[in-house]
Order: structure tokens, then C-alpha cells, then sequence
């Protein structure tokens, strides 16, 4: 894993939505880094604006009633500075994505071979070789479907995704996201819609060829399991607001924030010791957030300084929480 500058860098986000009800804060100055070659994973609960902040970093949040403030770097440039036509240009290329649900992300009207194709034309990546022929186009999408061990590459070619089971239009998917060489592959909660052993065969089959070709992931999920698996670091989200940040084999040996504790104690154990637990209460209204740390009025462990901004505290190497629990100096943090 390459530890140098990150390739993408997201700092202080923030996503806002007027409508006729007023402005919903969702995202609340979310921090996050993946570094080249890394396996990044963000989970969360369902609402907790991940999906929110990849939309953000592929330029998907423009409109009227949005208001997104921050700065996304990617590769040396900022993206929320970049025209729309830009980051159309780098979206497919440089980042590509991979979605949970692969019959709503392939066009049931054209073949697998039309829509890989299509991917390629757009090409090249970031290996800057010329626009293929045809021919070679065609090669390059036969040579793909075979690495996301798809058998009859011809065949598939000429499928229609309904002819296709799950799992091989999971594929298909990873082969669109893989075929250009992108820097970073975004996977939003790949595999979810499919049975545990067509997932892990997916989950494995993606991890295998990213890393050998040095590609960048950030996995979107609320899986505990599959971050485990999958990612050498690991961010929590909750109400839009990153709460912890650390190694994964920090945050499942000792996770410092309530909220994280709390998700993992959600989490059946295989030696069937202890009942699981859930966390009481919801998401609070991204109308009206509680002030300072947006987790307090879940947290048994609130007090009064919760209602300002939470520090920043380091609590071992590259292991940060967001929490006045562990801020051993209140008066000289900043918040």
C-alpha cells in the first residue's frame, strides 16, 4: 500500500438542500482521504450520507436547491471547481463505480457486449493509449470478462443482461469498472443483492484484481463483516459527520466512539455469546440537527460539552475519534 500524498482527499464537506420545508444540513464537514492503492471502507447506518458523498465527489449534486461547500482533491485538482463537462470526462475513466444493484445499473435493452464496448470507446484510462479499433476494442472486452472469470466471454458478449443470474451481472459490473484501469474504483455496497456465497465470491474477485492492478477502492457499506474482509482502513459516519477513523484492525480490536461501539455490539456473535444490542433512538432530522456532536442525544455517555463541535482527538497511530470523551485538554483544543 502506497502511504505518499492521497489520491483522493475530501475536507470540510458540507451538503445542504432547501426546499419548501426550509434547508436540510446533511453532510456536516466530512473529512476522508484514500491514499493510492488503498482499500478505504465508510459505513454507517442507512441515511447517514454515504451515498450522499460519493454522489459529491462524482459531481452528481448540482441544482438549484443543493449547496455543497468543501473541497474534494483528486489527482492535484478540486473537483467542486471543475465545470460539469470536466468531471463528466473523468467519471468512467479515472473513477468508475460499482452499484448494488446490477439489473437497474445495466440498460436490459443492449447487449453486455454493446454497453462494455461503449465503456471502452470512452476510454482510455489512465494507461493514456490511443482510442482502440473496433477489433481491439472487442478484444480488450472479450480479455475482461474473462479476468472477472465469466465463462464464454463470446456468449456473454452477446447476452442481454435478464439472461444473465445475479452474480454474472455483478461481474459484468466489475468488468465496466475495471476495463479503462480507473485510479479509483468506488463500490457501493457491492453484492448486497445477492445470496452470502455469491457475494463472498464477488467481495473476493474484486479484492484480487484491484489489488493486482494497484487500483484504489472506497467501499461504501453498513456490512461490519465485509469491511473486515476487505479494507485496510475505515471510516464511520454517523448524521453526516465522520465519528471515527482508524486501521481496521484498530477499529475491530478497540473502537474508541459510542457510536461505533454500539454498532459493533449490533453484531451477532458466530459463538453465540451475549444478544446483540441495538442502539436506541434514530438519525435526528437533518432539519433541525442537535448542535455540537449529532450522536449526544443517542449517547450514554452525553454531557454538557457535547453541545458544541466534538475535537479531533488522536488516540493511537492514524486512529482518530470524534468524541470529548477522550480530549485530555478540553480548554486548548480547538473545536
Amino acid at each position: 500500500m502506497n502511504t505518499g500524498d492521497p489520491l483522493l482527499r475530501i475536507r470540510d464537506l458540507h451538503v445542504e438542500f432547501t426546499g419548501f420545508r426550509g434547508t436540510t444540513h446533511v453532510l456536516n464537514g466530512v473529512n476522508l482521504e484514500v491514499r493510492r492503492g488503498e482499500k478505504v471502507g465508510l459505513v454507517g447506518e442507512t441515511g447517514c450520507g454515504k451515498s450522499l458523498t460519493v454522489k459529491a465527489v462524482l459531481g452528481l449534486l448540482r441544482g438549484p436547491n443543493v449547496r455543497v461547500r468543501g473541497e474534494i482533491w483528486f489527482g492535484g485538482r478540486n473537483l467542486l471547481a471543475d465545470p460539469a463537462h470536466e468531471l463528466r470526462e473523468l467519471r468512467g475513466r479515472r473513477i468508475t463505480m460499482i452499484f448494488q444493484d446490477p439489473m437497474a445499473s445495466l440498460n436490459p435493452v443492449f447487449t453486455v457486449g454493446d454497453q462494455l464496448l461503449e465503456v471502452i470507446r470512452r476510454g482510455p484510462g489512465r494507461d493514456g493509449a490511443r482510442r482502440l479499433s473496433a477489433g481491439a476494442a472487442e478484444e480488450k472486452a472479450l480479455a475482461i470478462l474473462h479476468e472477472v472469470a465469466l465463462p464464454d466471454p463470446e456468449r456473454i458478449m452477446r447476452t442481454y443482461p435478464v439472461q444473465l443470474s445475479g452474480g454474472m451481472r455483478q461481474r459484468v459490473l466489475i468488468a465496466m469498472a475495471l476495463v479503462n484501469h480507473p485510479d479509483l474504483i468506488i463500490a457501493d455496497e457491492p453484492g448486497t443483492a445477492l445470496d452470502v456465497t455469491i457475494q463472498e465470491q464477488i467481495l473476493r474477485l474484486m479484492r484480487s484484481l484491484v489489488e493486482a492492478k494497484g487500483i484504489s477502492v472506497l467501499l461504501i457499506t453498513h456490512n461490519l463483516g465485509v469491511v473486515r474482509e476487505t479494507t485496510d482502513r475505515v471510516y464511520v459516519m454517523y448524521a453526516g459527520s465522520i465519528a471515527e477513523e482508524g486501521r481496521t484492525a484498530d477499529f475491530f480490536r478497540g473502537p474508541k466512539h459510542p457510536y461505533t461501539q454500539g454498532l459493533l455490539a449490533s453484531v451477532p456473535k458466530l459463538t453465540g455469546e451475549g444478544v446483540p444490542r441495538g442502539i436506541d433512538g434514530m438519525i435526528p432530522d437533518y432539519g433541525a440537527p442537535p448542535p455540537g456532536c449529532r450522536f449526544a442525544p443517542r449517547c450514554a455517555f452525553a454531557q454538557p460539552r457535547c453541545q458544541s463541535p466534538p475535537p479531533w482527538v488522536n488516540v493511537g497511530e492514524g486512529h482518530h475519534v470524534a468524541c470529548v470523551l477522550y480530549d485530555a485538554e478540553p480548554a486548548a483544543r480547538s473545536s
